[in-house]
């Protein structure tokens, strides 16, 4: 029944909308009172706004009366359910387990030994002998300078 209402529901907003736009504008009586070619309409003189007006009138009762409806149904259903709270999908999402409590909740991280700077000794590393070089031995320069 629900789903019927919804239908019904979007259909009279559809129709309101409709009507609302078709109606004329406040400024739009000043020409129709000239003789603005009124009474050649088909509701007459005066027959196409008053159904209009009229037709919108029961339309904005009958949206706001699904309205009402369509909440209280949903308070009373809520209400009846137990929790009152309806997750749909989400009911069926798993809940995570707590962390246990104490000192093995959060795992420690092992402390970093660092070697004391004066026991470690770097060998140095042995020094070009660059004046032992000679022109000739030299690398030569590919661009032939």
């Amino acid at each position: 029944m629900l789903l019927f209402l919804n239908v019904i529901y979007v259909l009279v907003a559809i129709a309101m909308v409709a009507l609302i736009l078709m109606q004329r504008g406040a400024g739009a009586q000043a020409g129709s009172g000239f003789g603005g070619g009124a009474s050649a309409t088909v509701f007459g003189a005066r027959g196409a706004s008053s159904f209009l007006t009229k037709a919108t009138k029961w339309l904005a009762i009958v949206f706001f009366a699904i309205s009402l409806f369509m909440a209280w149904h949903a308070t009373d259903r809520s209400q009846v359910g137990g929790q009152g709270t309806d997750l749909g999908v989400m009911s069926q999402v798993p809940v995570a387990p707590a962390a246990p409590q104490g000192d093995a909740a959060v795992p420690t991280a092992p402390a970093a030994q660092v070697a004391p700077a004066a026991s470690a000794e770097v060998p140095a590393a042995p020094a070009a002998d660059t004046a032992s070089q000679t022109p000739e031995s030299a690398p030569s320069d590919p661009a032939g300078e």
